[in-house]
């Protein structure tokens, strides 16, 4: 299978691009014939010819030749485009890493968010190395990998991903033709391996599946990545080295940390419960142990410094007697008898933590660690005691890394969050309360039908008492056992792994106070907190997270954060037990599905904004998490470009985000793309924390600037999207008749189901599924509906600036995408969904819908939409879509020769599949012919355009 290529010179991507082409159809061409090649080369063809010429008839003849495809010819078609494309993204990934190592062997420049550029960039704004370590130890930079379902791939199909891209870099430093060809023939055959392996999953992944797949990047990547940046940051904020041997090997206070949601996110997922959450945990421990177990094996072998060379400290001369190890060959190598016997603590603490023997080698039995403190503590001695006499370079081959290691992961390897919505929590604590006699004002309490007010009354009476709510003699509804066993699972976890190991309870759907006052109460009846909450400790219970998602959440946020900090029990929690920090989460996707792409990002930075105020009212330090998925309608985009854009005040070191699905894969699927977007992490959240920064000091000014027009064309957006989606007769119908949503539903790609409930409501849909099925059908109005209606009024009418004319209203937008950030990151973000967008395609997609009626009123709305956005982006940038990144235009413009036939391809099955009467050998409709080419459709078209969940 060959890519296009222009005649002009070839850059290192196309020839990457070309070779793994080729060597596709070579593949495809040997395991299925010519006859299939010749057909699937002939398709290529045709599509590249469409993409370039624009010719009606060249689309007819595309269109033709899919239609005319025979079944066998048809899954052929569909793995040879979408493999192509997976190849594609590996090709591009390695040349975006590329020309960033040759930015600096030929300018001698770090790139903008990278360490290096971050901290030249704040040493020049005046702050020095001491400083910036200083906002380093208070800061807290979490990515949050979470299981939500958009990763289309097998892990099977990954792990030869990544074997590709090491492969691909191998033949950048070979030398002799011998070992060039040897590369070539290794890559040939993982492209085989590929093209033999089964595309989908045939089962459901369990959640278990998720936590172990999950488990595979610390492996990957955070093992090597996350130590390595501490200690690279640590390098550029000290004087200058005296010499090659003044290196400092203190490993800083970790400011970044892993969080998961995987095992404790229980949030419309029927499957995670109490055994997952320990599962999620014991698998967590275990990991992370065999990694440290692995590491101080190969130190020992490493340090082979004999005693009669050099000295050491008597706190090392004191560990490696502790060791038991009985070689008269070791007598003289302190640092390898203090490894054997710090192994053995740590082959000890895996049986007690896991129950499981992790050590591959034959061990003593030692003292357990009681934590991962105190395995910090011994490697600290090895290290010092190599600091102390010349081996500081020593420590640098694996042991500082090492030390830096245990402080990031300890022996819980990442923070798992709590999840649930408050609707469970209310019902719970209605069955709790009714159970056990709760009154207020002496009435007896019926939770469910008090007032605001009263549950606010009850709730707060709970806390100061002490009788327990749960009785064992009480046998409650399968929901309420479940609730509390989860959360007496938390507080047993807690206990064993640490206070680490669960820190956080977020709260889906925060709509009141007593939303949050719930979730103490339970913590109070399950362990998790002291009987009475006057009593708790520092250490005990977890914080509790609001998360505001729709529209009016997110507006009434601010009013219930104050209300909550404003309570003394709380209060005096948050500065004891929380360090003076409150969290607050902020629900990207669904307040998109709520009010439309401009409403969604106008609302959440204008929440912001206020619960900067309400938190500097309480004097507490406010901690954003940031719930966004992959797709621009779900908060996706460049995270740099995101985190800089935020208001003042809402970063300040410490920031929380969610990383989902495919973007997990995109971002980690290796160490050298994986340092890459956690440089970008850190050194965005450096600059938006620190005052004086360009990119903040100015922020206020334009807000209060712009922030009246924002608003009135906020309204005018939400309006028209609104009109659309819920106030559209049909619109439901056209949407499920229009995309893959039910096939989506049927991949088997996470173990959450994709509706809240059972029934064919866009209310009831998960912000996933809606998001992934526009960009499907290539109409990703999530995106960028209702914006060209807000600009395009502005413009005609003016609003709040009706006095100026058009032209002086035109200019103003110009004025706010040049110097606002936030206006600049919406319309950036828009402007790669305005580009993925194709209304031939989708209008090929509509012709699906069976009532013609619903299809003209709906279609031609969309398209219209599409129109007047795409002009209101050309007038106020001046320019045509990505007319200023030719990267990707060029990237894109390659991709979509291939993503078209997949589209039409899956209009074709779609069309078969929901025409034909179900035969009696089509009964499972999952294992049929067509269903899975349809599934296979939506893996190629997701990997093409990469970030569509």
């Amino acid at each position: 299978m060959k890519p296009s290529a222009p005649a002009d010179a070839i850059s290192p991507l196309r020839q990457d691009i070309r070779l793994l082409g080729r060597t596709l159809g070579e593949v495809i061409r040997e395991c299925e014939g010519r006859a299939v090649f010749d057909v699937i080369e002939k398709l290529r063809r045709a599509a590249v010819k469409f993409r370039r010429e624009g010719l009606a008839s060249d689309g007819r003849t595309l269109e033709q030749q899919i239609r005319h495809l025979a079944d066998g010819e048809a899954n052929s078609v569909v793995r040879a485009f979408s493999y192509f494309l997976h190849l594609s993204n590996i090709a591009e990934d390695r040349d975006q890493t590329r020309r960033q190592r040759l930015q600096w062997q030929t300018e001698g420049t770090a790139t903008p968010g990278s360490l290096r550029h971050t901290v030249e960039q704040l040493t020049a704004d005046g702050l020095s190395g001491k400083q910036i370590r200083q906002h380093l130890t208070q800061a807290c930079i979490v990515p949050v990998l979470t299981a939500h379902p958009t990763e289309v791939q097998r892990k099977s199909t990954l792990d030869l991903h990544q074997a590709i891209a090491q492969h691909l870099r191998l033949l950048d430093g070979l030398q002799s033709p011998q070992e060039t060809a040897h590369t070539h023939e290794r890559l040939t055959g993982l492209i085989a391996a590929l093209w033999q392996t089964r595309m989908l999953r045939q089962t459901k992944l369990t959640v278990l599946d998720e936590i172990d797949n999950a488990l595979t990047y610390y492996t990957s990547t955070f093992f090597s990545t996350l130590p390595q940046l501490h200690l690279d940051m640590n390098a550029l904020l000290r004087k200058p080295a005296k010499s090659v041997f003044d290196v400092d090997n203190t490993p800083l206070p970790p400011f970044v940390h892993m969080g998961s949601w995987i095992g404790g996110d229980r949030d419309g997922n029927p499957n995670v419960n109490a055994d997952t959450l320990e599962q999620a945990l014991l698998r967590q421990c275990a990991h992370v142990l065999r990694y440290y177990l692995t590491e101080v094996h190969e130190l020992g072998v490493e340090l082979s410094v004999s005693q009669s060379l050099t000295q050491v400290t008597p706190a090392l001369a004191k560990l490696a007697a502790a060791s038991q190890d009985p070689s008269s060959h070791r007598q003289d190598e302190p640092y390898r008898r203090a490894c054997i016997h710090i192994y053995a603590r740590l082959a000890a603490s895996a049986v007690a933590l896991t129950g499981r023997r992790l050590a591959r080698r034959n061990s003593y039995d030692a003292p357990v660690y009681a934590s991962a403190a105190e395995l910090a503590a011994d490697l600290r001695t090895v290290c010092e005691s190599l600091d102390g006499h010349h081996g500081a370079l020593v420590a640098r081959l694996r042991l500082a890394h090492l030390c830096q290691a245990v402080e990031i992961f300890g022996f819980h390897l990442a923070t798992v969050d709590l999840r649930q919505t408050s609707d469970v929590h209310e019902r719970v604590l209605d069955e709790l309360m009714r159970h056990a006699g709760v009154t207020l004002d002496g009435q007896p309490v019926r939770y469910a039908r008090l007032s605001e007010d009263e549950r606010i009354r009850v709730l707060r009476q709970e806390l100061g008492e002490p009788r327990p709510l749960v009785s064992p003699w009480v046998e409650y509804s399968a929901e309420t056992s479940k609730e509390l066993a989860i959360l007496r699972m938390a507080a047993d976890c807690r206990r064993r792994f640490g206070a680490a190991a669960l820190r956080q309870y977020i709260i889906s759907h925060t709509e009141t106070l007593s939303d949050l006052l719930e979730v103490l109460v339970l913590q109070q009846e399950t362990g998790l907190l002291a009987p009475t909450i006057a009593h708790a400790t520092a250490q005990e219970g977890l914080m509790v997270v609001p998360l505001f998602e729709t529209i009016p959440d997110l507006e009434r946020g601010p009013e219930i954060m104050d209300a909550w900090l404003s309570l003394p029990e709380v209060g005096g929690r948050v500065r004891e037990a929380q360090h003076g920090i409150q969290e607050v989460m902020l629900g990207y996707s669904d307040s998109n599905k709520d009010g439309g792409y401009l409403t969604s990002n106008w609302s959440l930075y204008q929440t912001e904004r206020r619960l900067v105020e309400v938190f500097k009212k309480h004097h507490t330090r406010l901690r954003l998490f940031h719930g966004r998925g992959g797709s621009v309608g779900r908060g996706g985009g460049p995270s740099y470009n995101s985190i800089l854009s935020q208001p003042p005040g809402t970063v300040n070191n410490q920031i929380r985000l969610t990383e989902q699905g495919e973007i997990i894969q995109s971002r980690y699927k290796d160490a050298e793309v994986g340092r890459s977007h956690l440089e970008l992490f850190v050194a965005a959240t450096l600059e938006a924390s620190l005052a004086g920064t360009p990119t903040t000091q100015h922020e206020d000014q334009h807000a209060a600037q712009y922030g009246e027009a924002m608003a009135w064309m906020s309204d005018i957006a939400r309006q028209a999207y609104r009109d659309l989606v819920y106030g559209t007769e049909g619109f439901t119908d056209y949407f499920f008749a229009s995309t893959p949503i039910r096939e989506i539903a049927g991949l088997n790609i996470g173990s959450r189901p994709s509706s809240r409930k059972a029934m064919q409501r866009i209310e009831d849909l998960r912000a996933i599924p809606w998001s992934f099925s526009w960009a499907q059908c290539r109409l990703p109005l999530p995106g960028w509906y209702g914006m060209g209606t807000a600009l395009a009024r502005y413009l005609d009418e003016g609003g709040p600036d009706q006095a100026l004319s058009r032209a002086q209203r035109a200019q103003r937008l110009q004025s706010m995408a040049h110097d606002w950030p936030f206006f600049r990151t919406l319309l950036s973000n828009m402007e790669q969904v305005l580009a993925k967008t194709d209304l031939i395609i989708g209008k090929a997609y509509a012709e699906l819908v069976p009532d013609a009626a619903v299809r003209e009123a709906i279609f031609p709305r969309i398209e219209a939409e599409y129109h007047r956005t795409r002009q209101a982006f050309e007038t106020i940038t001046g320019h045509e879509l990505l007319a200023h990144d030719e990267p990707l235009r060029a990237a894109l413009a390659e991709r979509f020769a291939y993503i078209d036939p997949l589209n039409h391809l899956q209009v074709e099955l779609l069309r078969r599949m929901r025409s034909g009467t179900a035969s009696a050998h089509r009964a499972n409709e999952q294992e049929s012919r067509d269903q899975r080419a349809i599934h296979m459709t939506i893996n190629g078209i997701a990997a093409g355009l990469r970030n569509s969940g």
